[in-house]
């Protein structure tokens, strides 16, 4: 099962190094890794996405990553309400013909074209990644000719 788990930590070199070896060791599987300032100079925060057997495995690593020098504070988000994104750019090859049928694709998923050449468009596109498959599944057909993805971020939502 997948588990969204944040880390704040000290942003100092190695840090995230030492967080994926420990990850590895342990035989999880990264999904995605996203990492960021925060508005603390000094602090950075990072999101995991992990594949876990079970519950014990997931307390198991939390407890491991809080553990690590650097770390400030590890919360597994998983079962919270939270808000999460991730953002996609994807370059489609193109035709004169074939233009305004990206266009008319890429709107209802509030997506925007960023860069147009004579052979691609570049087009971005934030939100649940099932959003970002299904129009990565509809634009397919185009040929895809490069996906850069940044993985999920996310926190718990407000109160």
């Amino acid at each position: 099962m997948q588990r969204i788990i944040t880390a704040t930590v000290q942003d100092n070199s190695g840090v995230l190094n030492r967080l994926t070896g420990l990850l590895s060791r342990r035989g999880f599987n990264i999904d995605s890794i996203t990492v960021g300032p925060t508005t603390q100079p000094g602090i950075s925060k990072m999101t995991f996405v992990i594949e876990v057997i079970d519950e014990n495995h997931a307390e198991q690593i939390i407890k491991q990553l809080n553990k690590q020098i650097d770390v400030i504070k590890v919360t597994d988000i998983t079962k919270q309400e939270i808000v999460a994104r991730e953002l996609a750019l994807i370059k489609v090859g193109v035709t004169a013909a074939t233009r305004s049928e990206i266009y008319g694709i890429i709107t209802p998923f509030r997506a925007q074209i960023l860069d147009v050449s004579r052979n691609s468009v570049t087009i971005e596109v934030t939100g649940k990644s099932s959003k970002i498959d299904a129009l990565i599944d509809l634009l397919s057909i185009f040929g895809i000719k490069e996906v850069s993805r940044t993985g999920v971020t996310a926190f718990p939502r407000g109160n």
